[in-house]
């Protein structure tokens, strides 16, 4: 505990010692900002619904109206998407969309700053994407989209795809210290170490600190501790470069998920543990260089290069003594990697006399250098039972893609297509033969989108295309090759409607086809083939801005999902979402108090395919209210208002205790965050 102190002191200290030095003159526009002519949008009557950037300017009043409190919140702001966190909050969370159970972002391509987060053929799962290494109060811009239709996405990109940009710059030095319920404690720092006023040249760093001994019986020890540094320039008028580099560290006990019978019978309480030896660390350091070249009005290229060091080690104990009854089932999982990878995006625009067009193509490639990737069972953390699964492995991503938007009227058409091609090498240390084993693959996925403005407050569109997830190198060298990049196919149909001008209504409906829920599941060292899949489903979305410091929002989403091959009534896709809804009201007055009161809900869903075990919906409201004069905010978090009894990640698993004859398949579950409190100051210099 003390060098936990000793962490959030060093992180005070960095604020007093290198801050009130600084003044806060308000720097202006940097050059990229006048060159591409984005000024912020802060209103919804200033959003142009034909505006290429219409998603990421409702995400800016979304962000400017509700700020995002934790690394969780950054992903809640994604209109329709749910996460569940289930291991003390070290792992990534497990996230719903469009009646996609992504688990840790299987069907939901990731990025941050234009790195990849997903990590492929991962200890976890498939596609695992650990969002922590963001601090959220670095985090400018959300760009998201639901659907695979967008050319310059490619793996995981089947249920949608989020996008998170950092701060070129601050507009101001921030110290915030927070601490509350159940020894929670966090402490940011964000420092400009470059004179402000200098429009050329930007450079600060902020560091995060977190520790929380959570409401479980077993205290969780969490602690994180995040650091990040970027550095920014203009070289001359016409070129720019940004170099980021962040690490993070994380270690905690996990709650686990624990059978309803041993809370029903007194066992354990609701916040307790079968296995309280759960948990475990992790960590990532990454590095990005990106440049920028604007040749002309018309004309201009990027380049993004990075790299990313990651660590795992977790320790899970799904099943308990089903399989071990004297030691039980207690496995290891590490994952030891070296991520290469390069983005290259070339834009060109082209004006005739009724018309307009833009064409963008890029190119890039993902190297996976995987060291370690194992899976032990294991007695206490401390005694190697046995060895599972233990490799090496490399996984090679090149990439390229075009893209063309063609502007006429009031007819916008976005023909796209992309192509993919994968190989994969594993050496299993546990096969009697050495050598390593190999297969490769390639996908081409062609997209079409077509919305027409009827006037500037309708506009409808379509959007359709194909996308894919590919699999675990295990799982390609198990089959032999064969079902490397299951594809899907999807449309939207949508139109976006303002009924006032500070009003902005969006519903949509949708499919999805699935060619192959075809996964490996860490957790066993299994493979599952499930089948093809099909989806439908509506999204509504809307936005109202009534006066200037009062704002609503909601999301409605629904989806209806089944195995095509499978009998009726044994065809329901286990834990997917249905009905889900999020929203609030958030008031920000003039006077310096704002206030934002927050919901979401998810409806019971389908535990197992015949529909026999369902889940316990939720409905679960936050509240904060925060008062801020010139440089000086306090704040109060309240979650859990009315202390709702919820359970956040449900799975219906056989599992056997200690004294038990037999086993018993019923819901196991991590319970949801009770009420719980947290107040913070922050201050701006």
């Amino acid at each position: 505990m003390k060098n936990k102190l000793f962490t959030a002191i060093v992180i005070v200290l960095l604020a007093v010692q290198n801050g009130f030095a600084q003044k806060a003159n308000k720097p202006e526009a940097n050059k990229l900002e006048v060159k591409k002519s984005e000024a912020d949008t802060m209103h919804l009557s200033k959003i142009v619904i034909n505006n290429v950037d219409f998603r990421k300017k409702i995400m800016k009043v979304d962000l400017k109206m509700s700020p995002v409190n934790s690394a969780q919140d950054l992903l809640r702001k994604v209109p329709g998407l749910f996460i569940a966190q289930h291991a003390g909050g070290g792992k990534a969370e497990q996230i719903f969309l469009r009646g996609f159970d992504n688990d840790h972002g299987t069907d939901i391509s990731v990025m941050a700053d234009g790195m990849p987060v997903n990590i492929v053929s991962h200890a976890h799962g498939q596609g695992y994407a650990d969002l922590h290494f963001l601090i959220p109060e670095t985090v400018k811009d959300i760009d998201f989209g639901k659907g695979a239709y967008y050319a310059d996405k490619g793996d995981f990109n089947t249920s949608g795809y989020v996008n998170f940009s950092t701060f070129d710059k601050l507009e101001n030095n921030l110290f915030k210290i927070e601490g509350g319920s159940f020894n929670t404690m966090r402490a940011v720092t964000m420092l400009n170490l470059l004179n402000k006023n200098n429009q050329d040249k930007n450079f600060y760093v902020a560091g995060e600190f977190n520790y929380t001994d959570g409401p479980f019986d077993v205290k969780q020890d969490f602690t994180r501790i995040n650091f990040l540094a970027k550095y920014s320039q203009w070289i001359d008028e016409k070129q720019y470069i940004s170099i980021l580099g962040s690490t993070f560290s994380s270690s905690w006990n996990a709650s686990g998920q624990i059978p309803e019978r041993a809370v029903e019978e007194g066992i354990i309480s609701r916040w307790g543990s079968i296995d309280p030896t759960e948990g475990g660390r992790t960590s990532r350091t990454n590095l990005a260089v990106n440049y920028r070249y604007l040749a002309n009005e018309n004309e201009e290229f990027s380049s993004n290069l990075f790299y990313s060091k990651y660590n795992f080690n977790l320790f899970s104990n799904f099943t308990f003594y089903l399989n071990d009854p004297v030691y039980g089932d207690e496995i290891q999982q590490t994952d030891n990697r070296s991520i290469y990878g390069l983005e290259n995006k070339y834009i060109r625009r082209f004006a005739f006399e009724n018309s307009n067009l833009t064409w963008t193509s890029g190119a890039g490639f993902r190297f996976d250098d995987i060291k370690d990737l194992q899976l032990n069972h294991v007695y206490q953390r401390d005694l190697l039972l046995d060895r599972l699964s233990d490799g090496s492995a490399t996984e090679v991503n090149v990439h390229g893609y075009t893209s063309i938007d063609y502007r006429v009227g009031k007819w916008l058409i976005n023909p796209s297509a992309r192509l993919d091609y994968f190989t994969f090498s594993l050496h299993d240390r546990l096969a009697s033969l050495p050598a390593a084993k190999e297969a490769s693959a390639a996908r081409i996925s062609p997209k079409l989108n077509i919305s027409y403005t009827q006037n500037q407050n309708v506009q409808w569109y379509i959007k359709s295309g194909f996308g894919f997830h590919s699999n675990d190198v295990r799982v390609v060298v198990a089959q032999d090759g064969k079902d490397i990049l299951p594809y899907s196919f999807g449309s939207d149909l949508g139109v976006i409607l303002r009924p006032t001008a500070n009003m902005i209504i969006q519903p949509a409906i949708w499919h999805m086809y699935l060619q192959q829920e075809f996964v490996y599941v860490g957790d066993e060292a299994v493979v599952e083939p499930s089948g093809k899949t099909r989806r439908l489903g509506f999204d509504l979305s809307l936005r109202y801005q009534p006066i200037s410091w009062l704002y609503l929002d909601g999301d409605l989403n629904y989806a209806h999902a089944r195995y095509i091959d499978e009998p009726k009534g044994e065809d329901y896709i286990p834990l997917v979402p249905t009905l889900t809804s999020t929203g609030g009201v958030a008031v920000k007055l003039p006077s310096g108090f704002s206030a934002n009161l927050r919901y979401r809900y998810m409806d019971s869903r389908p535990a197992i395919e015949d529909n026999s075990v369902r889940t316990r919906g939720y409905f679960v409201n936050d509240l904060v209210l925060a008062y801020g004069k010139k440089s000086w905010e306090v704040n109060m978090q309240f979650q859990n208002i009315f202390n709702t009894k919820w359970n956040e990640a449900q799975f219906e698993t056989e599992t056997r205790l200690r004294d038990e004859a037999s086993s018993v398949s019923e819901l196991c579950f991590t319970p949801g965050t009770p009420f719980a409190v947290k107040a913070g100051i922050s201050y701006k210099f």
